[in-house]
This record gives C-alpha cells, sequence and structure tokens, in this order.
C-alpha cells in the first residue's frame, strides 16, 4: 500500500513536511531519546487515535529486525492502548503527522529481559518512523453542566442526548447499543465503537451486568447518556479479565434500536400421557415427526423454552430466534437433556420435566436457575447431523 493512498492531513496542506537542518536529539522523563529529521505539520496523535506509521526497527548494531517500508505495508494501531511496547505508545505521541523521527528506545520501554524473535534480552531498540496519518479514535461524551442522577441501587447516569419518542425497552426485549467503556482515569478498556459493530442483547434477563440492565432500561431509543456504574453493580470485588477489583466502571451508550420480545408460547399438554424414564426424567409427546432420530454423537439443533416450576421462562432459543446446536453424548448440557433428547425424531416436540439431580443439581446456577429447581422444557428438535 503507497502512502497516496492514505488521505493524510498533511498532504491535504499547502505546507508540505520539511526536512530539519540540524537535528536535536530529546530525552523524556523515561529515557527514551526521539530526534525528529522531518517537520510535518498535520494532526497530532492523541491517545485513543488510530494512527498509521511506517517504521524499520533495528538493533544498535544497524541489524534491521523488522520493517514495513521493505513491506511496503504501513502499520496502524490504536495508541495509547498496550497494543504496543511503551516506548512506541510515548514516542508516537511526540509526533505530528508529516513527521519522521528516530527513536531510541532503552530495554525497559522496549521487550525488557525477554526475547522477542530476532531481539535479544535487554536490547537497545532504534527505530525510523514516519507519521502517516491519525484517524480519530472514540472521543468520551461532552457532559458538562449536565444533570447527574443517581438511582436508589447506586447507579449514576447523565443524560447526554434526550428523546422521548423513540421505543423504551422493556424486560427481554432485544436491544443494540453502540458502548464505549472508560475506568474512572479516563482509559477505554472496550468500545463496540472502535469495532464499528454494536453490542445486541436481551435486556433484564442477565445477560449483562446489572448496571447495564438497569441503565438501558431507562433509556429511549435514540438516546444518549453516560452510565457511572459502581462495582458492586458491575463486576464486584474480584473484577474479571482486565477490569481490576471493585472497579467502578464508566459506560458513554447509545441506545439504537429496541425489538419487543418475542414470548413464546407453551406447548398444550392438556390430556396427553407423562411417561417416566427409570432416571426419573418425565416427558410428554406433544407432536411426533417422521425425521431422523437423536443419537450420541451426533450434532442435534433444538428450539427450546426453559421454565420454572412457576411457570417463570428463564431461557428461550424461540424468543432469540436462534436454536441451540451440540453434540449428542458429549456432556454439553445437563443430563436429563442428554437422556430427553436422544428419546426425539427430527419434528418431534417434547414437554420435559427435569429433576434436579438431572439438571443443575443442589446449588442451581445463580442468579437464574434456584437451588434444587426442577426445569421445564418445551423442546422441538430441528435436524440431526452426522458429522463424522
Amino acid at each position: 500500500m503507497s502512502i497516496s493512498l492514505f488521505s493524510a492531513s498533511w498532504a491535504q496542506d499547502s505546507k508540505a513536511p520539511v526536512k530539519v537542518k540540524k537535528p536535536k536529539t530529546m530525552t523524556t522523563k523515561s529515557g527514551l531519546q526521539y530526534t525528529i529529521t522531518q517537520k510535518g505539520n498535520g494532526k497530532k496523535a492523541v491517545a485513543g487515535d488510530k494512527v498509521v506509521v511506517h517504521y524499520t526497527g533495528k538493533l544498535t548494531n544497524d541489524t534491521i529486525f523488522d520493517s514495513s517500508v521493505k513491506r511496503n505495508e504501513p502499520f496502524t494501531f490504536k495508541l495509547g492502548a498496550g497494543q504496543v511496547i511503551k516506548g512506541w505508545d510515548e514516542g508516537i505521541a511526540l509526533l505530528q503527522v508529516g513527521d519522521k523521527a528516530t527513536f531510541r528506545i532503552p530495554a525497559e520501554l522496549g521487550y525488557g529481559s525477554t526475547a522477542n524473535g530476532k531481539i535479544p534480552a535487554n536490547s537497545v531498540l532504534v527505530f525510523d518512523v514516519e507519521l502517516l496519518d491519525v484517524l480519530e479514535g472514540v472521543k468520551p461524551y461532552d457532559v458538562k453542566g449536565k444533570d447527574t442522577v443517581t438511582t436508589a441501587s447506586g447507579l449514576k447516569y447523565i443524560m447526554v442526548a434526550s428523546t422521548k419518542s423513540g421505543d423504551q425497552p422493556k424486560k427481554g426485549d432485544k436491544v443494540s447499543v453502540h458502548y464505549t467503556g472508560y475506568f474512572l482515569d479516563g482509559k477505554v478498556f472496550d468500545s463496540s465503537v472502535d469495532r464499528g459493530k454494536p453490542i445486541q442483547i436481551q435486556i433484564g434477563v442477565g445477560q449483562v451486568i446489572p448496571g447495564w440492565d438497569e441503565g438501558i432500561a431507562l433509556l429511549h431509543k435514540g438516546e444518549k447518556a453516560r452510565m457511572i456504574i459502581p462495582y458492586n453493580l458491575a463486576y464486584g470485588e474480584a473484577g474479571r479479565g482486565p477490569i481490576p477489583a471493585k472497579a467502578t466502571l464508566v459506560f458513554d451508550v447509545e441506545l439504537l434500536d429496541v425489538v419487543p420480545r418475542v414470548v413464546p408460547k407453551s406447548f398444550d399438554i392438556a390430556g396427553k400421557t407423562t411417561q417416566t424414564t427409570a432416571s426419573g426424567l418425565k416427558y410428554i409427546v406433544v407432536s411426533k415427526g417422521t425425521g431422523t432420530k437423536a443419537e450420541t454423537g451426533k450434532t442435534v439443533k433444538v428450539h427450546y423454552t426453559g421454565f420454572l416450576e412457576d411457570g417463570t421462562i428463564f431461557d428461550s432459543s424461540v424468543e432469540r430466534g436462534e436454536p441451540i446446536e451440540f453434540p449428542l453424548g458429549q456432556h454439553m448440557v445437563i443430563e436429563g437433556w442428554e437422556e430427553g433428547i436422544a428419546l426425539m425424531n427430527t419434528g418431534d416436540k417434547l414437554h420435559l420435566i427435569i429433576p434436579y439431580n438431572l439438571a443443575y443439581g443442589e446449588e442451581g446456577r445463580a442468579p437464574v436457575i434456584p437451588a434444587k429447581a426442577n426445569l421445564i422444557f418445551d423442546v422441538e428438535l430441528i435436524s440431526v447431523i452426522d458429522k463424522k
């Protein structure tokens, strides 16, 4: 890819980059040394931006270990997100589009005491770099002067853009949301906006953290808000993955769409015979199909709705519009399912009554399945596939 393919801001300016006649080497507090050899006048990169860079990396003996220039493929990464070595995150942030510079990066800002491919341990690295373009990244919402509202649970939210004309999601509705998640220090830890793909979830059923379930339900379609979620409504005392323990999280969200919940209808079992297997599984044949029999080792596709004994729906592939697919006999589902689905042919519909010892046992599965919960499933076998 040639440089001409980039719509770099310096290329659009009447003043072209200028070679520096007497380059000066500067040293930052961290120990990074940099020398600007060509001065551009384009945009300066800041944390969160995507930057496009050409580079050649060398050891101090001038051995080249990597070069985007030789590949004719500039390197793109998100600045300040830890996607590159520390010396690069710091150094590129010093440049403007059109700048060329040489970085001399001490080992502690490079790969440290660990060897990496052609780079020996404890190596000082030299990079000749050129900043070709800056693609503006996610920017936090401007909430200056806007009211912060606190709910009874401790969730805080700030309305950024309001419209009461859009649909407001109710429990079970599907929503499409764009979001960027920040720590309190402003560092981004996740962003659907960066990926260019909004998240789709069912609201109010525990698919997301409690702060999201509560906060998104306050919005109307088309609205934007900032949510400040205390750790007890997020990932708790332990944290998860990149989320530290007891972390308060900030989310800038936009509710893009609301799709009303599809409420599954229970199978009509009136007047039908209940049969019981030796294990204690009970089942009612609602309707018979004529297709292939489900057998161990074959992959089955099943539509289902799961109920607690009080009739509460706790899960449903029918609501999602996506049947579940799994290999039978591989213990990927509860025992009552393994046994019950094996009784079926393609096209069959069964009403399964599964005792807790064939389901989630004495402990259940919080917060959805209580301890010692007998479960009821309406299931339909969609297909049987032999993937051997």
